[in-house]
């Protein structure tokens, strides 16, 4: 008997990585191997030394085939077994491992657009739509377009036992988002690249792509987004603890804004929802700063923070691990740990 396992790694086309797979035939009861790949067909490697090395770091059920066959992420390494330079989980874990004392918790909306024919899922050819403002959490046929898709979605991440927490559609017809978390750091990001994974896989049967795309559609519609939902011990304990973090993205927010994802200018404009990309400010229930305090959390005195800023497309590598190192530093050098 035998199982099948569909190994998944993110490869090097910039600016943007694109998910990749291919599926390994193992014996029931056999460990997840290394395996290889051709590095020079995935913006890795060069032709003339082009293998490079699968190591499983994250498996799951795969909700698609059934059975015992699962999905394995993977880490991208070199023949001598170090981090490939576009393996960013890497870099991550070392991070996390250092403050993992401070137990920091993410949760992240991710919002997508669906296209079809080169338009956007309900988008007339030729023509737009009526404006954006029904569509949102919207019902019926005239406002939702692609719901089968997104329900069945949520249920193969549901089936994969991934931490998938909600969905809802979006501003913009076609667009929608799932959010994935509470979990650590490396923990939600390797879920959210598998949830991707699952998203573009079932979207292939309906004939449909789904795209990150931070502006998919130019002019007066919403962008596509990833708010990143962060906290430490110390911070859903206490009030003082947040106003550290935020002060501290204040100080490092351009190095953060230009690891958020391709397009962050054509997004963070100032409008629709957003704070510009060269300013920094947040405000406590205000979805027009980059970092939004929840009004519950003013209250209560304790709780998280959400980052608006990174980009549908970001890597969730990237984003978890500035976060946790600007935010824990600074807890840690003012003693909210």
């Amino acid at each position: 008997m035998t199982f099948k396992a569909e190994y998944i790694w993110i490869d090097g086309t910039e600016p943007t990585a694109k998910l990749r797979s291919k599926t390994k035939i193992l014996a029931d009861g056999a460990e997840l191997p290394l395996w290889g790949f051709d590095g020079s067909s995935t913006n890795q490697a060069a032709g003339g030394s082009s293998d490079l090395v699968l190591k499983p770091v994250f498996t799951c059920p795969d909700p698609i085939r059934g059975g015992d066959n699962v999905l394995v992420l993977c880490e991208v390494l070199t023949i001598d077994m170090t981090p490939h330079s576009s393996n960013t989980r890497a870099a991550l874990v070392e991070v996390a491992e250092r403050f993992a004392d401070q137990e920091s918790w993410f949760g992240i909306e991710q919002e997508y657009t669906f296209f079809k024919e080169g338009r956007p899922l309900g988008f007339p050819i030729g023509g737009f739509p009526a404006p954006q403002g029904g569509y949102y959490c919207g019902v019926g046929a005239d406002e939702v377009f692609g719901r089968d898709v997104v329900e069945k979605h949520l249920d193969l991440c549901l089936e994969a036992g991934l931490a998938i927490s909600g969905i809802n559609a979006e501003v913009m017809p076609g667009q929608w988002e799932f959010q994935v978390g509470p979990a650590g750091p490396v923990e939600v990001a390797d879920q959210l690249w598998v949830a991707r994974w699952l998203l573009y896989r079932v979207a292939e049967d309906f004939d449909i792509a789904a795209t990150l795309d931070a502006k998919p559609v130019k002019g007066d519609w919403n962008g596509a987004g990833a708010h990143t939902n962060f906290s430490t011990k110390a911070m859903r304990e206490g009030y003082d603890p947040i106003i550290t973090a935020c002060d501290a993205l204040a100080a490092n927010a351009l190095e953060h804004v230009k690891h958020y994802g391709a397009g962050i200018e054509e997004r963070l404009t100032g409008h629709h929802e957003t704070a510009p990309w060269n300013e920094f400010s947040y405000g406590v229930s205000d979805r027009g700063a980059s970092v939004r305090i929840p009004w519950q959390v003013e209250v209560e005195k304790k709780g998280y923070i959400e980052d608006r800023r990174p980009n549908a497309n970001a890597d969730p590598y990237l984003v978890t691990r500035l976060i946790v190192d600007t935010c824990c530093t600074a807890l840690e050098k003012a003693g909210q740990v």
